[in-house]
C-alpha cells in the first residue's frame, strides 16, 4: 500500500508535465501560424488603403515579426507574470541575433546582404536600448524615465526606418554589405520591397473580407498561443522548481525563433510550413538579416514599455536579465556593428562569434541561473 501512495504523485506530475508540454506545443504552433497569417493579411490591407510600400516596409513588416513577443510580453505583464515579461522580450532579443542571424552570416551557400548605412544605424539603436537599461534599471526595477527612453528610442527606429524604406525604394541611397565570399550582390532594383516580390491579390470585397478576417484569425491565433506558453512555462517552472527566466531564455524564445531559423537555414528538409511560409511572406526574403535586427530592436523598446504600461508599476527587471542578457546583447550588437562601420562589409566570423555568445549565455542561464529573475 505504501508503495502506491509514493508512485500515485510521481505519476500525476508525469501527466501534468506531458500536458503541459502539449500545451507549450499548440501554444508554439497557434503563434506561427497566427503571426505570419496577421502580418501577411495587415501588409495587404495596408496596401489597401493606399499606404506606400515604403511606409509598410518600415513599420509593418519589422512590428509584424516582433508580434509573438509583443503578444506573450502584454499578455503575461497584464497578468503580472513579469519574469516571463521581460524574459521573453530579452531573451528572444538574444536568440534571434544569436541564432537566426547567426545562421543568416555564416551560410556559404547564400550571402546575407544588408544596407549598409541601415544595418550600422539598427546595431546602434540597439546598443543604446541595451544602455538604457543598464543606467535606469536601479534595485531591480525599470524607471518611468527607462520607459520614457526605451519609447523614445522606438519613435527614432521607426521615423529611421520609413525615412531609409523611401530613400531605398526611390534610389536616393544604396551601399550594399555581404558576407566575405560572395561575389554576387544584387543590385538595388533587386532587392528589398523594391524587387515587387510580394503580390497582393487584386482589390475586391471579396479579398479585402478575406484578408480582414485573416487579420482577426491571426491577432486570435496568436492570442491563445501567447496565453498557452505563459501557462506552460508557469507550470513547468512550479513543477520543477526552477525560475520562470529561465524557460523564457530556452523553450519559449528558441520555439518562437524556429520558424525563423528554418528561413534561414533555407528550410533545408522541406515542409507543410515552407509552403505556408512562403505564401503568407509579408518581407522579401533577401531582407531577413535586417528584419532580424529590427526585431531584436522592437523586443526592447516597445516590448518592455509595454508590458510597463500593463503592469501599471516599475516593471521588475530581475538579476539575471541584467546580469546575462543584457551583456550580451550589448556585445552581439558591437560583434554586428565592428565589421560594416570600420571596414564595410560582414564577415562570417561576426555570425561564429554570435553563436558562441548565444551558447555561453544559454550554459550561463542553464547552468548558473541568478536570483530574482
Amino acid at each position: 500500500g505504501s508503495g502506491g501512495c509514493g508512485i500515485r504523485p510521481y505519476d500525476t506530475m508525469m501527466k501534468i508535465l506531458v500536458a503541459t508540454l502539449l500545451v507549450y506545443a499548440l501554444g508554439l504552433l497557434f503563434t506561427a501560424v497566427g503571426s505570419r497569417l496577421a502580418g501577411r493579411c495587415t501588409t495587404w490591407c495596408c496596401a489597401l488603403l493606399g499606404l506606400p510600400m515604403w511606409v509598410v516596409g518600415g513599420t509593418v513588416a519589422p512590428f509584424c515579426l516582433a508580434l509573438p513577443q509583443l503578444m506573450l510580453a502584454f499578455l503575461a505583464a497584464g497578468m503580472s507574470v513579469t519574469a516571463l515579461a521581460v524574459g521573453t522580450a530579452l531573451a528572444g532579443a538574444v536568440t534571434n541575433l544569436g541564432l537566426a542571424l547567426s545562421v543568416c552570416l555564416l551560410r556559404k551557400r547564400h550571402c546575407a546582404v544588408a544596407d549598409r548605412d541601415e544595418f550600422c544605424r539598427k546595431c546602434l539603436l540597439l546598443l543604446a536600448a541595451c544602455g538604457v537599461l543598464a543606467v535606469f534599471v536601479r534595485d531591480g526595477e525599470l524607471s518611468y524615465t527607462g520607459t520614457g527612453l526605451l519609447m523614445l528610442l522606438f519613435v527614432i527606429f521607426v521615423l529611421s526606418s520609413i525615412v531609409y524604406q523611401h530613400q531605398f525604394i526611390y534610389g536616393e541611397r544604396y551601399e550594399p554589405l555581404s558576407t566575405d565570399g560572395c561575389t554576387a550582390i544584387p543590385p538595388a532594383q533587386d532587392y528589398g520591397y523594391a524587387a515587387h516580390t510580394m503580390a497582393f491579390p487584386v482589390m475586391n470585397l471579396r479579398n479585402s473580407l478575406k484578408n480582414l478576417a485573416g487579420v482577426v484569425g491571426g491577432l486570435a491565433l496568436l492570442a491563445v498561443g501567447a496565453r498557452a506558453l505563459v501557462y506552460s512555462a508557469t507550470t513547468i517552472a512550479n513543477l520543477t522548481g526552477t525560475i520562470q527566466a529561465l524557460w523564457a531564455a530556452t523553450l519559449i524564445s528558441f520555439g518562437f525563433c524556429l520558424p525563423l531559423l528554418a528561413e534561414a537555414l533555407g528550410h533545408p528538409f522541406g515542409s507543410i510550413w515552407k509552403r505556408f511560409d512562403a505564401r503568407c511572406r509579408f518581407y522579401p526574403a533577401d531582407t531577413l538579416p535586417i528584419q532580424l535586427l529590427n526585431s531584436a530592436i522592437l523586443n526592447l523598446t516597445l516590448a518592455l514599455p509595454i508590458s510597463s504600461l500593463m503592469y501599471r508599476h516599475r516593471l521588475p527587471v530581475g538579476a539575471q536579465f541584467r546580469a546575462y542578457e543584457v551583456p550580451i546583447l550589448a556585445a552581439m550588437a558591437l560583434v554586428l556593428l565592428a565589421e560594416p562601420l570600420l571596414r564595410r562589409r560582414l564577415h562570417r566570423w561576426q555570425g561564429a562569434a554570435c553563436l558562441v555568445l548565444y551558447f555561453l549565455y544559454l550554459a550561463a542561464v542553464s547552468f548558473a541561473p541568478r536570483a530574482g529573475a
